[in-house]
């Protein structure tokens, strides 16, 4: 396979580990958006968030959550950005499913989660609602 990730995960590639069990590898991004911008990975290769089963999600979200714990311990952000890139269209660049912990710091020019994208499309909220009953 020729994932960056399993790389990683096999430790063909270094990387700047912060926390790792069985099931998860999260480490420092070699480009950050701030400091201490942290990845985190299933060890399990999933191309994305819909190939991934039930019981690898609700153990990515027990290690997503510590991480983040160790992140806010160590650095001590005022704030942080949780997120993931599902599929390309979303910014997805490494096709094994993936988390960011963006810590951020007041006044450190980011925006929220409704700066990355400006674009409601053209139906109303009530036809989009529509679309799901």
């Amino acid at each position: 396979m020729n994932c960056l990730f399993c790389k990683i995960i096999n430790k063909e590639i270094p990387n700047f580990t912060v926390y790792e069990d069985e099931n998860v590898l999260a480490f420092l991004d070699i480009h950050p958006c701030s400091k201490g911008h942290t990845v985190v990975i299933p060890k399990e290769h999933y191309s994305n968030l819909w190939d991934m089963n039930t019981e690898t999600f609700e153990l990515m979200t027990v290690s997503l959550r510590k991480v983040a714990g160790h992140v806010q311990a160590r650095l001590q952000p005022e704030g942080m950005n949780i997120g993931i890139n599902n599929g390309a269209a979303a910014g997805q660049a490494v096709e094994h499913v993936h988390w960011h912990i963006i810590p951020r710091y007041k006044n450190d020019g980011g925006g929220s989660m409704h700066s990355i994208i400006k674009n409601p499309g053209n139906k109303t909220i009530k036809e989009v609602y529509e679309l799901f009953v």
